[in-house]
Parts: C-alpha cells; sequence; structure tokens
C-alpha cells in the first residue's frame, strides 16, 4: 500500500501512541488514527522508561508486519485493537477507507466484525442462564416450538446450537422461505461440530424470546452499554451506513479472486441476525476484549457470573475449522498459542475480514479487521500481535515477523511438478521454481497462486473462472497425503492426468448434463455457482461434489455427513431453471 497517515513515511500506517505513551505525556483527547486515554501522571522512573521504549519499538515492529501484510494481501484498510486486563493498550488504523479519493481510514470508523457476534450471544445467553432464565441443557423447541427444522437424528439443545454441533446446515434462514422445505439435520447432535450461522439465527430468536426485546436491543442493554461501547452499533442498518467505513468486494465476483485483482465499492448492507450483526470500533473492541481477559468483570461489576465464564470458555468439542487442534465453546473457539491458552474467532461479512485472539494465561488480547472480503481473515496480524506484546511483558526482542503471506510457499512443490493431459491431447506443464509452482502452456508461463491445500489460482483469462486442484492418491501407503506425487490437476470440467499414472478419464453422464450451468442470486452472501460435471460427477464451483441422495438433491461435499444440500427445481423441457443452495435461490443464466 502507498500513501500517509497523520505524516505516516510509507504503508499508509497512522503515527501512533500507546496508551501508555498517553498516560505519561498526559495528552487527553483523540486525534485522527490515535485514540488517547487516560489523564497525566508523574515522570516514570527510569526503569519504567525503558519498558515503555522497548514496548514502542516492539509496537513499530508490528507496524512493519502489519505494513507488508496489508500490501502483501491487498487489503485497503486496517483497524487493530490491542488490550491487555487492564484496558487498551492501543488502537490504531492503516491504509484506506476510500481507495480511489485515498481518504485515510480512521480508529473511529466502524467496521462489521462479523461471526465475532457469536460470541456476544453467548455471553448473552450466558446471563440469561445466570438469571434462572435458560437452561442450557433444554431442547431449543421448549423455548421455540414453532422452529421449522428435520431433526430425524435427535433433538436440538440450546448447548448443541452454541457449539456448532446440532447436526444443522450452515446458512439457511431460520424463518424457511417455503414451508414445504425445512432444513434437515445430517447427523446425531453433539457428535460432530459443523459450523452453522442458522444455528446462530435460531439463539438470535431465543434471546428475544427470553429478554422480551429483539437481539439488537438486547445485545445493546446488556453487553454494549454496561461495558461502555457506545460505539458499537448491534445491527447493520441503513442508519449506521455513515459510520461504516467504506469496504470492498472483487469487482469479478463469480470467480476466484487473485491476490492483487481488481475491488469495487460495497454496497449497503442491512443484518441484524445474532450470527453476525456487530460493527465496532477497534477501541471499543479493545474494551470488550478486557471484559474478557479478566474472566467476564469490568469496572462496573460483571457481564457474565464466574460460572458463565468458564460455561463460555470450555473446549467442548473439537473444530477442525478452526485448526487441527481447535476446540469451540460457546461462541469462541478454544486453543493454544505457544502453550498459552487462547480464545479465538473470526469474522467474515460481505466486504469486511475480522479477527480476535485474547491470550488468557498473559492477559493479552488483539483485535483487527479489514475492509475488504478478499477470501483471508487477518489471523496472521492478530496471532504477531500476541506474540510481540508478550515479548515486551518478558522483556525480550520482539520475535522475528512471520511471511506476509503464508500461503504463497508451496512446501512440497516438487510434488505437484510434471506433464498433465487431457484426454483430447491438450497438455498442461507444472514446474517447480523453488517453493513456487508455475503453469506453462506452450510459450506461456502463468505463475500459479496458493490458497489452500492442493488447490491453486491461475490469473489468465482462460483459467480465471475455476481454481486449479490438484488430486494425490492417499488410499494407500502410510505416508499418503501431501508427500505423495499429484496424480492429476482439475480445472472446472477439464481434467489432465499425469501419462505415466495410466488414469482414464470418465466418460460424461447424460443424466447429469442437465443439471450443468451457471446460477445466479442477486443476494451477495448467495451470488453465483457454476455447476460442471467432471469425472462422472457434478461440482460446484469445480471443488464441491455433488452426491445424489434424493430426487434432484444433491449433498454437498465430500463428507458422507454432510448437512449442506443443493437442490435443483423448476424444470422446464428437463432442465433446471433453479438452484437452492447456501441458503438462497439461484437462477439458471443462460448467458454470461
Amino acid at each position: 500500500m502507498s500513501g500517509t497517515k497523520d505524516g505516516a513515511p510509507h504503508g499508509g500506517v497512522a503515527r501512533l501512541i500507546t496508551r501508555r505513551d498517553v498516560l505519561a505525556l498526559g495528552v487527553g483527547s483523540a486525534s485522527a488514527g490515535v485514540l488517547a486515554f487516560g489523564r497525566a501522571r508523574a515522570a516514570p522512573a527510569p526503569s519504567a522508561a525503558r519498558a515503555r521504549g522497548a514496548r514502542a519499538g516492539a509496537l513499530a515492529t508490528l507496524d512493519h508486519f502489519i505494513a507488508g501484510y496489508c500490501e502483501a494481501m491487498n487489503a485497503p484498510g486496517l483497524t487493530l485493537g490491542l488490550a491487555d486486563r487492564d484496558g487498551p493498550i492501543r488502537v490504531s488504523a492503516y491504509g484506506y477507507t476510500h481507495l480511489e479519493a485515498r481518504v485515510p481510514v480512521s480508529t473511529s470508523d466502524l467496521f462489521q466484525i462479523g461471526s465475532i457476534s457469536k460470541s456476544f450471544a453467548a455471553l448473552t445467553l450466558l446471563q440469561l442462564r445466570d438469571e434462572g432464565k435458560l437452561d442450557l441443557q433444554a431442547p431449543v423447541r421448549h423455548y421455540l416450538p414453532w422452529l421449522a427444522a428435520e431433526t430425524d437424528y435427535g433433538e436440538i439443545l440450546v448447548h448443541h446450537l452454541l457449539t456448532h454441533s446440532s447436526g444443522m446446515p450452515e446458512d439457511e434462514p431460520v424463518i424457511p422461505r417455503d414451508r414445504e422445505r425445512r432444513p434437515r439435520q445430517a447427523y446425531p447432535p453433539g457428535t460432530q461440530f459443523h459450523y452453522s450461522n442458522w444455528g446462530y439465527g435460531v439463539l438470535g430468536y431465543l434471546v428475544e424470546s427470553l429478554d422480551g426485546r429483539p437481539w439488537p436491543m438486547a445485545v445493546k442493554a446488556r453487553i454494549l452499554e454496561p461495558l461502555g461501547m457506545h460505539d458499537t452499533v448491534p445491527a447493520i442498518t441503513s442508519d449506521s451506513r455513515g459510520r461504516i467505513a467504506q469496504s470492498y468486494t472483487p469487482l469479478h465476483d463469480d470467480r476466484p479472486y487473485p491476490r492483487h485483482g481488481a475491488l469495487a465499492a460495497a454496497g449497503n448492507l442491512e443484518v441484524e441476525e445474532a450470527s453476525g450483526s456487530i460493527a465496532s470500533s477497534p477501541a471499543d473492541m479493545a474494551i470488550y476484549m478486557r471484559m474478557i481477559l479478566n474472566g467476564g468483570a469490568h469496572p462496573g461489576g460483571r457481564i457474565v457470573s464466574a460460572e458463565g465464564f468458564t460455561l463460555f470458555s470450555t473446549p467442548y468439542i473439537a473444530a477442525p475449522d478452526f485448526g487441527p487442534m481447535a476446540f469451540y465453546g460457546y461462541g469462541i473457539a478454544v486453543d493454544a498459542l505457544d502453550g498459552h491458552r487462547r480464545l479465538r474467532h473470526t469474522g467474515g461479512m460481505v466486504s469486511f475480514m475480522s479477527a480476535i485472539h485474547l491470550d488468557l494465561d498473559a492477559g493479552f488480547g488483539a483485535f483487527a479487521s479489514i475492509n475488504a472480503q478478499l477470501g483471508y481473515r487477518p489471523n496472521p496480524v492478530v496471532e504477531y500481535a500476541l506474540r510481540v506484546l508478550r515479548s515486551t511483558q518478558d522483556n525480550r526482542p520482539a520475535p522475528p515477523m512471520p511471511p506476509f503471506d503464508a500461503s504463497a510457499d508451496v512446501a512440497d512443490a516438487a510434488s505437484y511438478q510434471g506433464s498433465y493431459v487431457s484426454s483430447d491431447g491438450r497438455r498442461l506443464e507444472v514446474v517447480a521454481a523453488g517453493s513456487r509452482l508455475v503453469l506453462e502452456r506452450g510459450h506461456e508461463r502463468i505463475a500459479l497462486q496458493h490458497t489452500e491445500e492442493d488447490t491453486f489460482i491461475a490469473d489468465h483469462a482462460d483459467f480465471d473462472l475455476y481454481p486449479l486442484v490438484f488430486e494425490r492418491d492417499t488410499a494407500s501407503g502410510s505416508n499418503a497425503g501431501a508427500a505423495r506425487p499429484a496424480l492429476a490437476l482439475a480445472h472446472g470440467a477439464d481434467w489432465y492426468a499425469r501419462p505415466e499414472n495410466h488414469a482414464r478419464p470418465i466418460e460424461a453422464s447424460p443424466e447429469l448434463a442437465r443439471y450443468v450451468g451457471v446460477y445466479y442470486s442477486p443476494d451477495p452472501w448467495v451470488g453465483w455457482a457454476r455447476v460442471v460435471q467432471r469425472q462422472g460427477r457434478l461440482w460446484i464451483g469445480g471443488t464441491d461434489p455433488l452426491s445424489p441422495i434424493g430426487d434432484h438433491l444433491f449433498r454437498v461435499g465430500e463428507s458422507p455427513v454432510s448437512p449442506e444440500v443443493a437442490e435443483f427445481l423448476a424444470f422446464v423441457d428437463g432442465t433446471p431453471r433453479r438452484l437452492r443452495f447456501d441458503g438462497g435461490e439461484l437462477e439458471r443464466i443462460e448467458s454470461e
């Protein structure tokens, strides 16, 4: 990123003052990009001055990392809040809220925190439990008898919704648009983790039923006002639009996004559901983190009882979506960082990405949010911030900076290298260039951008509609997985095999061909779905397989117990005109 903020020399980084700097200097008012805390005090002793200087140096290292991270990840702007058990340490802003006009982000701009709102919902329900109004082990239908859901595998308890273990889909309307089609349960509740915004939407209605006020009013009265989070809004509406930072989405939202692709300004959004309705400032989020770091306590009392906070932060169920060693509590993930207990969550909105990490042992918290939706979360920023803060506590130098883009390098690049040939003779050469991959086709050399596992993006007109997915033989041998060479390369409907593997393509099925097409919804949460046929199966986006489980009904994904389904509807001359998927209904598009 380029440009300046408050005279910063580069990186769009504000001149930053820590809370303790402010206390020492006696600054008593807020300025653009920097929020002042506290009153003047006597000059610190030399040892305190040295400690303050060491922290300032460590935080300058953090600033350098953030500037490089934003540049590498193409983040327009970022806000950061740091806190300890005494309160906010620092709030800061980087980059721009209006890219074309080069308007810098301010610490007073509100950023949508997305699913971090789930921790607010959990704490609100734990308050109701403290008041004797809620039994966490009761069936949710005890409180919401009208709830529409197919629960063939068992009754859903409030606990199951809080821990994403209800067996229900990720994104479905709580009140179905069609009474004949209710979200279905895919496995016995409490046995597996499957992230469910539907579940937290239900919990928002549960708050309303028990509290007597809609979710936004209840969380404002129960959490925001007692903590003094006066800048935070509990619902994203047209009224709050003027306070929320301008944000961005990919210009081409119907295809994988290359790291430095073109962006477009995002429009208005209305969200009032407990699954992700809050927009906040970094200073308010620092206040929120202080409460969590103090086990639910704040200067005015407690948000939840000590027992309630224990329930909040207990690791109940393995949550691989958050990492191989992560568990999920109530509205928050639980794991460890460098042997320290950590609570964390991320938030993804249509045009914002956020992350919050809290080190319960060292007593530090970090929150960051980016005003764009580019397919990642700023976890590296807040994780490094915790390590930097711990280094100052331990009187150690700041730890080495991590890579700006951790996904750029490929640990086993050589395993992808080789020739891949389609059934009609087209040939692609994949070459390992150090820890990166290059796709060669004739005289063209196309750099591949690593996104996750065996998936890559090629920023090229012939490959931009679908990611490139390498297939491996993981079924045999004890070392199956990343160490084994890739056997084939898939791109949309195209399938390329390594000649030496003697793999044969599977002929296309006429029965499946009628489902193939492009489907679109104007709902920004749903957008586009490209359905292709490859190797005798249907795929959405070229990456998610569809397995038939009913009449024009398919399970999405490889898991045999996935709650996600795709249903094709409204057939005309044997061809579906609609697709119900991802919580929305999409129309078939004949031309693009």
